[in-house]
């Protein structure tokens, strides 16, 4: 098993720990589209303490990735939701994160075709 097929399998065996009921294809694709993010023990979390992050994701990742343009109080909401939905976790895999975005704004077209 290569790198990047270990951590998809990762991510899988956690989103199915937590029961976050996303595919696995979905993760497998949000994964691939991270790029070697996953490989840095610091980009491959999302630090949900940390404002500037949190802003950063709904601008590049909501915003211009998904093509969101719901008001940014409704985008910071769906972040926090995700926040507390893996409250549990030390290490919040931006994989997952993403994952559970996604499939919170139905976009699993972009990702998924």
């Amino acid at each position: 098993m290569n790198k990047l097929e270990e951590k998809i399998e990762l991510y899988r065996k956690t989103a199915r720990e937590l029961g976050l009921k996303l595919s696995d294809d979905l993760i497998e694709a949000v994964t691939r589209g991270l790029g070697p993010s996953i490989y840095n023990r610091d980009s491959e979390t999302v630090a949900c303490s940390d404002k500037s992050e949190l802003e950063r994701l709904r601008e590049n990742f909501l915003k211009k990735k998904l093509k969101l343009d719901e008001p940014d109080e409704v985008l910071d909401r769906a972040i926090e939701e995700v926040c507390e939905e893996l409250k549990g976790l030390n290490r919040k895999y931006r994989a997952l994160f993403y994952a559970l975005l996604v499939r919170k704004f139905n976009k699993e077209d972009v990702y998924l075709r």
